[in-house]
């Protein structure tokens, strides 16, 4: 198997953070993600020149928007919900961008 076939099987795969704020009926809502991938951190990047060294909100809700999607692969967030996100109490986009930018998730974090 090829390089690229590794890298593109490896990109993937899918993890999930769970956000008890966006839950219904006392289940915490399951936000997937896959590994956040060269060419998207580019895209934030040129938005948000110093997402790496000082992420703003606005630049962690447009990560959200880009990388957030349900249990069958669709995005959970399009351009029109920003301005909802940027309402979104601080502490929860600040968990969600985490996991988003750390590539881990909560089964992960019970492996170790």
């Amino acid at each position: 198997m090829s390089i690229a076939k590794r890298i593109s099987e490896r990109t993937s795969h899918k993890r999930h953070v769970e956000v008890p704020e966006w839950g219904e009926a006392g289940s915490p809502e399951k936000v997937y993600y896959g590994p956040l991938l060269a060419g998207e951190l580019n895209r934030i990047q040129r938005k948000h020149p110093n997402f790496l060294s000082s992420a703003s909100f606005e630049a962690m809700v447009d990560l959200i928007v880009l990388k957030a999607e349900n249990g069958q692969g669709e995005k959970l967030f399009t351009l029109e919900d920003k301005a909802v996100l940027m309402r979104e109490e601080v502490g929860v986009i600040s968990t969600v961008a985490a996991a988003l930018m750390s590539g881990t998730s909560a089964e992960d974090s019970e492996k170790n």
